[in-house]
């Protein structure tokens, strides 16, 4: 763990939100926190004491369904909020946070951020809007949940996934999971992920090698996703 100042060319959510006078006392206040692949950032349960922004790499927020099942609720890469559900008046995380490969992490305490809100309007408007969008994906994905087959679940996180972190130079998506970890995101059970991607391969759908995922026909994902959600 460092202080120390900006956090790369562009900086994080916070340094980009914020006035050009206030980044010395981000710098001041703020630290940055190297996270090695699998390593926990923070878990479920854990004494609420800050707000974390991430400044490169990519991490996923889960809770615990059962004492067996994780549910991963959403990923996060360079330029996302972690750790935001603490804001309110729970004193404890709702949710764990895992690098799923090398991240740096920004991190402020909620007295400083709080300041920072008061005083940076234009991150106040950004806090906003990133609720507002992250409110209207957590009510789709609880849609697809009640109504979407396995097979459109799954669908459903391909093409998100696709949508958020693009794609490689060889036409992966440009983001690297484990097949326990696509399961957990599309709410499947492994088995039933492991035959939803075979039969998506034997048709031409998609495929995934190792932790890499291709989309090989996105029209026919995007109609077996509108299909199944009729």
């Amino acid at each position: 763990m460092t202080n120390n100042h900006l956090c790369g060319p562009g900086g994080c959510f916070l340094c980009q939100s914020c006035l050009k006078d206030w980044l010395p006392a981000i710098g001041l206040n703020k630290k940055n926190i190297l996270v090695k692949r699998g390593q926990l950032l923070f878990k479920e349960g854990d004494p609420v004491k800050g707000i974390f922004f991430v400044a490169s790499g990519n991490l996923k927020v889960h809770k615990r369904w059962t004492k067996e099942k994780e549910v991963i609720l959403r990923f996060a890469k360079d330029g996302d909020i972690i750790g935001h559900l603490g804001l309110g008046n729970q004193p404890t995380y709702p949710v764990s946070a895992t690098a799923i490969d090398q991240s740096l992490v920004c991190y402020v305490d909620m007295d400083f951020f709080n300041t920072s809100l008061n005083v940076n309007h234009q991150l106040s408007i950004k806090m906003m809007h990133f609720f507002a969008n992250e409110l209207q994906e957590s009510e789709k994905r609880m849609r697809n949940q009640a109504h979407m087959s396995v097979r459109g679940r799954v669908a459903q996180a391909l093409i998100s996934l696709k949508n958020q972190f693009g794609l490689n130079e060889h036409g992966f998506v440009n983001v690297e999971i484990t097949r326990q970890d696509l399961a957990s995101y599309s709410g499947a059970v492994y088995e039933s992920l492991f035959r939803t991607i075979n039969d998506f391969t034997e048709k031409g759908l998609a495929t995934i090698t190792g932790r890499r995922m291709m989309i090989m026909n996105e029209v026919m994902l995007m109609k077996l996703i509108e299909d199944d959600g009729l």
